[in-house]
């Protein structure tokens, strides 16, 4: 009976261990369906535009839900796209998210090393305020942002569409709490060997905020690239100075009813790619940088 007892329990063992297995693998594969479904439902739009851009227009009009063409592979769209101006809002696209992106690498990680180290009075509520800026929708600044632009005479020029974005309230928090996880020791050690607060920071600090200041600097290119209403409000009467956002929307609001699809889907794809680039290359960043924000809170 014991022997009986005893075969009986480690089959009852094995069974159990043998469910919890096949249970853990259904698990899995079910996580990862689900993972693969959600991705295909994010780059499915991306993947429809880059199909239907090499068709013509009217197989983009019979057949928008097709990946292939059924009226042969064309690329009229791209061609139609630089008989626009589409090169100089390239190359305005490029000067503003290059410049932005610096300025930002600038203010932003002194306004966070100054929060993170400095202890200057009214320093919590300053970061408080920071902080308020963030829950602000950015669509209830626009008047505001256009009134205050119009009195200082920058209505489309370049300086209106650069100064009002050279700094940012989330830059500054994501360097304040990086500069928040390097250890104090580091800085007194410099202090002691004679560095002053600016050449410590420069020299000693910088170097080891390389990973969250190139978070930053694709946050700050992608979102500078992405922005369509601050063109939108400052230079939309300046065609020399319209970006690849400002000015594919105003191509598709200048042609009525009857939109051209192959322009603005070659258009788009071209503006998107870039960014896919970026986020391919440099993804391990994009993961990285929510760590930095939960350092230290």
């Amino acid at each position: 009976m014991t022997a009986t007892t005893a075969a009986g329990s480690a089959n009852t063992t094995t069974n159990l261990r043998t469910s919890s297995e096949v249970f853990k693998k259904v698990r899995i594969a079910l996580t990862y369906g689900f993972l693969l479904l959600f991705g295909l439902a994010m780059v499915m739009p991306f993947i429809y535009s880059v199909a239907n851009s090499f068709k013509t227009l009217p197989d983009i009009n019979a057949n928008p839900s097709l990946l292939y063409p059924t009226q042969g592979v064309s690329v009229e769209g791209y061609r139609k796209v630089f008989t626009q101006d589409f090169p100089r809002w390239l190359l305005n696209s490029i000067g503003m998210s290059v410049t932005l992106t610096i300025t930002h690498l600038v203010f932003d990680s002194l306004a966070g090393y100054a929060l993170a180290r400095i202890k200057f009075p009214g320093r919590g509520i300053a970061f408080t305020a920071l902080i308020g800026t963030m829950m602000v929708p950015g669509i209830v600044l626009l008047v505001p942002r256009f009134l205050v632009l119009k009195q200082l005479g920058l209505i489309g020029t370049y300086w209106g569409l650069i100064l009002p974005a050279m700094t940012g309230a989330f830059g500054v928090f994501l360097m304040k709490q990086f500069f928040e996880s390097i250890p104090p020791d580091i800085e007194e050690a410099a202090s002691i060997d004679g560095c002053g607060r600016f050449r410590m920071f420069f020299v000693v600090i910088l170097p080891l905020a390389i990973p969250a200041l190139t978070a930053l600097a694709i946050f700050s290119f992608q979102g500078s690239w992405n922005d369509l209403t601050g063109p939108l409000i400052t230079v939309v009467n300046n065609r020399d100075l319209w970006t690849l956002q400002l000015g594919l929307a105003l191509v598709r609001g200048e042609t009525g009813s009857a939109l051209p699809w192959d322009i603005l889907l070659s258009g788009a794809v071209i503006t998107t790619l870039p960014m896919a680039v970026i986020f391919f290359v440099f993804q391990r960043f994009f993961m990285e940088s929510a760590t930095y924000t939960a350092v230290k809170g």
